[in-house]
């Protein structure tokens, strides 16, 4: 009977070993696979933004040699901003595999460049079909459409920079200013 309980005893000691080995296994398992995917995302987003990069270049020499307009400039512009949005992306990836945790700051800053690109565009298309234009049926309702997306465009980017401001605020310790104040 001695022999019995010591037996149970001592198999109830190593289970929690076994599992516990087996969970440490399986988590190691997933983090290597989980880092292996991020290094393929960072070197796929890093020949995205280098073509794009080169896409807006060629774009910048065809616009100065062909004597571009403000539709060439904006193209330009969008392009290298799109850049920024994948730099961006490929710094949250790096700095997720570094700490191995996900922050929230990157993403704002993401979403505030595209917020900015599609004000660009907007202001753009919008100023295009105005000046000297006669008044086309329906662009009443375009024009309006698109001041209405502005508004919202800037809600949201207000909405962004404070909420960018208030995490680093909130990361700085009291008594010190924030990182751009």
């Amino acid at each position: 009977m001695v022999d019995l309980v010591r037996d149970a005893a001592k198999d109830a000691v190593q289970a929690p070993r076994s599992v516990g080995r087996g969970m440490r296994l399986s988590s190691d398992l997933f983090l290597t696979v989980e880092h292996a995917i991020m290094i393929a995302l960072g070197v796929v987003l890093s020949l995205t933004a280098l073509l794009a990069l080169g896409g807006a270049a060629v774009q910048l020499w065809d616009g100065v040699v062909g004597a571009g307009n403000a539709k060439t400039l904006l193209a330009i512009v969008d392009r290298l901003l799109f850049v920024l949005m994948i730099v961006e992306i490929l710094h949250t990836v790096r700095v997720s595999i570094r700490s191995g945790a996900l922050t929230c700051e990157p993403f704002l800053i993401v979403g505030l460049i595209a917020s900015i690109r599609r004000v660009l565009v907007i202001t753009l298309e919008t100023s295009q079909n105005m000046p000297g234009k006669t008044a086309e049926p329906g662009h009443g309702e375009a024009f309006q459409a698109a001041m209405v997306e502005l508004g919202v465009l800037g809600g949201l980017i207000l909405v962004m920079v404070v909420s960018i401001y208030l995490l680093r605020r909130s990361r700085t310790p009291p008594g010190t200013a924030p990182a751009g104040a």
